[in-house]
């Protein structure tokens, strides 16, 4: 037995066009191995209650195990990237047993046998993931990274997952002779989206495994970024080596005045420490407070005339935060660039504004 429904709404910042949804998907067709855990709901905005907002989810070892018997299942290129992605995540804390036990409980529900890399060789579902590879998650990403990077990890995850490799720790980037305030740990989901930093953008880059094209003093380096740190005299370092020479470098993060990612892949040399759970939060506060000091951006706004008749729509692409003015009630972004001069990756944008 199953049952799907959608719930339409209508929100503060999109006050006509077609109404956003909320997709429910609910079924009795599935086991719960583990106990739910109860997480934080991330909601930086100024009406979260006192008490924050949790909720029951999937634990960890739940939802790796379930990628997992879906990738055996079906064979679809989320599932792929998930399982991959989910295994690189060192922060973590792998717990290998109660995930393959997990595994097999899963299976033994759906009455198929514990999946192995045998299971996914010499299978005409290989050709059709590859073939969807880009339909599928393009659109979906800032930037795609190659289907054989994580097809030829996959190998790894699955002799880990039984037992036969134990998962190489690597050691932290040099540091060099900076002092670090070892109590700052930057986490994951970014907060500085309205600053000319794009924390994010790099972030997502180390935990995919590509290069980041940064632009820092007036000129481009290609770098494979590791970790972000604070110095004791409140500076937050980002700490990267050159890709083209292997040298290990830090940069300023106030200094950085662009960053695009690339599809050039890299092998970790370090533990990518770019990927802890919560939100980078780094205060714009003066020099010399401990904290680090970001310019604010400079908005751009539309000249154009306004039309004489008929509503105007405001579109915002929400990685760069270039606007567009259009006729019709149309979010798909075309090509563009940011305001640094290199091609935005944002291919759907959010409604802001309505004008008359």
């Amino acid at each position: 037995m199953s049952a799907q429904g959608r719930i339409g709404y209508r929100g503060p910042m999109q006050p006509r066009g077609d109404l956003p949804r909320i997709k429910l998907d609910l079924t009795v067709d599935e086991i719960l191995a583990l106990d739910p855990a109860v997480r934080e709901v991330h909601h930086p905005f100024s009406d979260l209650p006192e008490n924050g907002i949790q909720i029951r989810c999937y634990c960890f070892e739940e939802v790796f195990a379930e990628k997992i018997r879906a990738l055996a299942e079906r064979e679809r290129p989320r599932d792929l990237y998930d399982v991959v992605h989910l295994y690189r995540h060192d922060e973590l804390k792998h717990d290998q047993p109660l995930i393959l036990d997990t595994l097999e409980k899963k299976c033994k529900f759906k009455e198929m046998p514990v999946p192995t890399m045998e299971t996914f060789r010499n299978r005409p579902e290989r050709e059709e993931i590859e073939a969807e590879w880009k339909n599928m998650l393009a659109h979906q990403l800032p930037a795609l990274p190659s289907f054989e990077q994580f097809w030829e990890e996959l190998p790894e995850v699955m002799a880990w997952l039984h037992g036969a490799v134990e998962k190489a720790v690597k050691e932290a980037i040099p540091l060099g002779r900076v002092a670090i305030d070892e109590t700052w740990q930057p986490p994951s989901m970014a907060q500085a989206w309205h600053t000319a930093v794009p924390l994010e953008k790099i972030r997502f880059a180390a935990a995919n495994r590509l290069c980041v094209n940064l632009y820092y003093k007036g000129s481009h380096r290609l770098i494979e970024p590791y970790s972000l740190r604070r110095t004791q005299a409140g500076n937050i370092l980002l700490f990267a080596v050159r890709h083209n020479t292997d040298e290990s470098r830090s940069y300023r993060v106030d200094r950085i005045q662009g960053a695009e990612v690339t599809d050039t892949p890299f092998v970790p040399k370090y533990a990518i420490e770019l990927t802890p759970s919560g939100p980078i939060s780094a205060p714009a506060l003066t020099r010399g407070s401990g904290r680090i000091l970001f310019p604010r951006p400079t908005v751009r706004r539309s000249r154009s005339r306004r039309p004489s008749f008929g509503p105007t729509y405001v579109i915002e692409c929400p990685y760069c935060g270039k606007k567009f003015n259009r006729k019709k009630m149309n979010t798909r972004l075309n090509p563009h660039k940011d305001k640094y001069g290199y091609p935005c990756s944002g291919r759907n944008g959010y409604l802001v504004d309505t004008k008359y």
